[in-house]
This record gives structure tokens, sequence and C-alpha cells, in this order.
């Protein structure tokens, strides 16, 4: 029987993927599987994958011709997923020693949905731990009530679907809006948080993230980009009848939407106009007061400004 699979989509990451599947060689057991979805590769990528058939026990490759994108890349290894748990390993970061091991006895200790663990942020030889944002660590709660408040940073601003441990028989609470190029992670957190019926945070750090790839959409400035805001609008349309969740929404949206923003540089102008016109269209939608008090700094607040709705 398998405990613990382990979904990795990977897309043009030559430079990187033998360090993924090392670490995950070095967290193999007979009851973990790894199951490795190529999206569409044009690099090396799946000649390195191939050398690792021989040396990773319990590895599958799925091949996707074309590129569908992080979001239904990671559908299709849950689709293929037969673990009582499962996690999730970008093509370009790794996982420490003994970490799906510990990763593991955390769930099964707590006997929670889902367990949240911190990370290590990595740029170059620089190494920083990332705190998962509650304080109570190996304590089960109830993960509707670690979205609130809204002005202040709870679980739902910590959307990484890698750092965690997730009970399979969430079923379609762990599935990612396949529609979505970026951000898909962000309704995907909402869900969860909204639906499931218990989590825990504990003081974990085995994954090491690769901040800044050339490559990673976060520094890419092309369409996909415009996906951040059909991200929100299912967030949006999760909370629209739940006042109490709605203020927050707003807020991380217009906090997101500041953040992009400022890095406006990466976009050609036409794309800019575009991304302007989106900000505006989904501004006028929600209500003027949660967006007047979004709470935002004020030199973020000067960034929307001008993309806000003329009030009368």
């Amino acid at each position: 029987m398998i405990t613990l699979s382990v979904v990795v989509p990977v897309r043009d990451a030559e430079p990187f993927i033998a360090d993924a599947l090392t670490s995950l060689r070095l967290n193999a057991r007979a009851d973990f599987e790894f199951i490795v979805v190529d999206d569409g590769s044009v690099d090396a990528t799946p000649r390195i994958i191939d050398d690792f058939r021989a040396d990773l026990p319990g590895l599958t490759v799925l091949r996707n011709s074309t590129a569908v994108g992080l979001a239904d890349a990671r559908n299709n290894g849950l689709s293929l997923a037969s673990g009582r748990y499962v996690t999730f390993l970008d093509g370009d970061d790794w996982l420490g020693r003994g970490y799906l091991a510990d990763l593991v006895a955390a769930i099964d200790g707590l006997g929670c949905d889902f367990v949240r663990v911190d990370h290590i942020q990595v740029e170059g030889r620089k190494r920083v731990i990332h705190r998962a944002p509650e304080a109570r660590r190996g304590v089960v709660l109830k993960p509707r009530d670690r979205i609130l408040p809204a002005g202040s940073k709870t679980m739902v601003d910590y959307p990484y679907a890698w750092a965690g441990i997730y009970r399979r028989e969430l079923g379609d609470l762990l599935a990612f809006p396949g529609s979505l190029h970026t951000a898909e992670d962000r309704p995907w957190i909402w869900r969860l948080h909204r639906e499931a019926r218990s989590f825990a945070v504990v003081s974990l750090a085995g994954v090491f993230y690769r901040r800044l790839v050339s490559n990673s959409l976060t520094q890419i400035g092309d369409e996909r980009q415009l996906h951040f805001f059909n991200a929100f609008e299912l967030v949006f349309e999760q909370v629209e009848n739940e006042p109490d969740l709605l203020p927050k929404a707003v807020r991380t949206f217009c906090a997101l939407l500041a953040h992009h923003l400022e890095l406006s540089e990466r976009f050609s102008p036409p794309l800019l106009a575009r991304f302007h016109a989106r900000a505006r269209e989904v501004l006028a939608s929600l209500p003027p007061g949660l967006v007047d008090e979004a709470g935002l700094e004020p030199e973020r607040a000067a960034l929307l400004r001008p993309l806000l709705p003329h009030r009368g």
C-alpha cells in the first residue's frame, strides 16, 4: 500500500530537475511513489528524467506533448496518485534528506486533513527560512478560523501547495483551477481553508524553494499574468455570500495588485494597457467601501488610485 504520493510538475527545468530528483531518491521509501509530469518540455528535461528511471524507486513519468500549465499538470499527477497522502514539489526546487518521512509522521500523529509547514527560500547561496503565518504549532485547528483577520497575514496568504501534506481523500478540494496559468494556488488555498475540516502547522522546513528563477512565471511579463485577475474572481465567487470573509479577499487582492503594478516594467506597453483595463474592471466590481478600507501602505494605495472608478 502506498502511503505518500509526490506530484512533481516540470517544464524546461534542465538546470534544476536533477537536483529535485536526487532529493527524491534520498527520501525514497518502498511505500512512497513519485509522479513526475513533464509538461511539454523542449529542453533536456525528458532525457534527465529518463536517467533517473533505474535509480528512483516508485517513479512514474507522464509526458504532455503540449504544455497545459502548472495547474493542469498538477491535476494530471493527482489523477495518478494512489497514496493515502499527497504532497507536491516543483521541478526547480528540492527536498532535504528525510523530509518526506517527517512530513508523513506529522500528519499521522495529528490525524487532521492537512498539515502545512515552513520552507527555505534560496537565492544563490543565500538560505532564509520562511515560516507559515500560524503561530500555534502542532495543534489541530479549524481551517476556516485561520482565514481572518483581514488586516493580518494569515494562512490563505501562504498558498504554496508544496509546503504541506494532504489526505488524498480530500478529493476535489485538492484539484487546481485548470484554466489558470498563474495564481492557481490562490483560489485553491481559499477553498481548502473554507471547506476542509481540520489542519495543523508544524515547525518543519524541508522544501528548498528557488526564488528568481529566470523562466519562472513570477519573472516573466507575458499575458499569463492576466490570469491573476481570473484567479481572484474565483476567490470572490467563493466568498460573495460570506460577508465575514469578503474584506479579507478584497484586501489580499488589492495588496497583490499593487505588487504587480510595482513590477509593471516587465510588461510591454500593450500588455500593460490590458493589465490596467482588467484591474479597473475587477476593482469596479468590488464593494467600494472595502476597496477604500483595504489598509494598504500609502505608496501602494497611490498605485491603485488611478485605476479606481470615479465615485459620484
